[in-house]
Parts: C-alpha cells; sequence; structure tokens
C-alpha cells in the first residue's frame, strides 16, 4: 500500500524534528552555550526582539530538562519506525497521531496561559510536519484490536 512506505519515510522526517530540537534547548543549561535555545525561544514568542532570557539558573535547567525529553522522544519515533513498525503500522501511526496530538494541546494551551499565543501558530505548523501524511490509516481496513477482541 502506498501508505506504508510514506508512513515508513515520514517516521523518520517526524524523528529528526522532534530529536532535532533536543540538543538546542539542551545547549540552553549554560550561559556559553545558550544562544540557540534563547534564539529558538525568542522565535516561538514571536517576535523575535531579544527578549527571551536565559539568565536564570533554573530557566537553564528546565531547557536542559525539555533538551532530553525532546532528543529522547525523537530517538523513541525512530525506534518505533525501526523495530515496530513493520509488524504493527497502525499501531505506530496511531502512537505518533496521539503523542503529537496530546503534545499539541498541552503546549498549547501552556503558551496561551504564558502569554506566548504566537507559539500556538508554530506548534500548528509543527504538529503539520510532524505527523504529516500519518493522519491517514497505515492500510485500508487497518485497526488495532479493540479489549473485546483480545484474549486475556
Amino acid at each position: 500500500m502506498r501508505t506504508y512506505g510514506a508512513h515508513r519515510a515520514w517516521l523518520l522526517v517526524s524523528a529528526v524534528l522532534i530529536g532535532g530540537f533536543g540538543p538546542v534547548f539542551a545547549l540552553g543549561a549554560t550561559e556559553s552555550t545558550a544562544a540557540a535555545a534563547r534564539w529558538t525561544l525568542d522565535l516561538l514568542d514571536w517576535p523575535v526582539d531579544g527578549a527571551a532570557s536565559y539568565d536564570a539558573a533554573t530557566t537553564r535547567f528546565l531547557s536542559a530538562l525539555t533538551g532530553g525529553f525532546l532528543l529522547g522522544w525523537g530517538v523513541m519515533v525512530l525506534c518505533l519506525r525501526q523495530w515496530v513498525f513493520d509488524v504493527a503500522p497502525e499501531g505506530v501511526r496511531r502512537s505518533l497521531v496521539v503523542g503529537a496530538s496530546s503534545w499539541f494541546v498541552l503546549d498549547s494551551a501552556g503558551s496561551l496561559a504564558a502569554g506566548a499565543a504566537s507559539n500556538v501558530l508554530f506548534n500548528v505548523a509543527v504538529l503539520l510536519l510532524v505527523v504529516g501524511p500519518m493522519w491517514l490509516p497505515a492500510r485500508d481496513g487497518a485497526h488495532l484490536p479493540t479489549p473485546s477482541t483480545t484474549r486475556s
């Protein structure tokens, strides 16, 4: 099926997009390497005006944590592509869509609450890029078993 190949290829795109933010934010852990993280944060809280600050140790710590989570999530998507997708393409597809959608809702709500509404627009773009063709089922009629159809 043509979605199968597109999904397999897109998982690599998703992994790079998600995981690529990891090192950027992890570099925000120290003042001497925080420039890329500061600029990215400034961009996401449009307009780019230099107002983003990485002066507080707690900001740098949170940036390091965020970088680690993003890198780990990206690597997990890559691992799902390499080791699980061929066995359960629909399960992997749904996992990516649900995970990315969950990130989108919480991140966007938090951005609105923090007064960074412009980030919601960036989130829409990232969500569309991360999910890409994964919105479509892996195969015609593909489905996951429901609890009533599985054996204990």
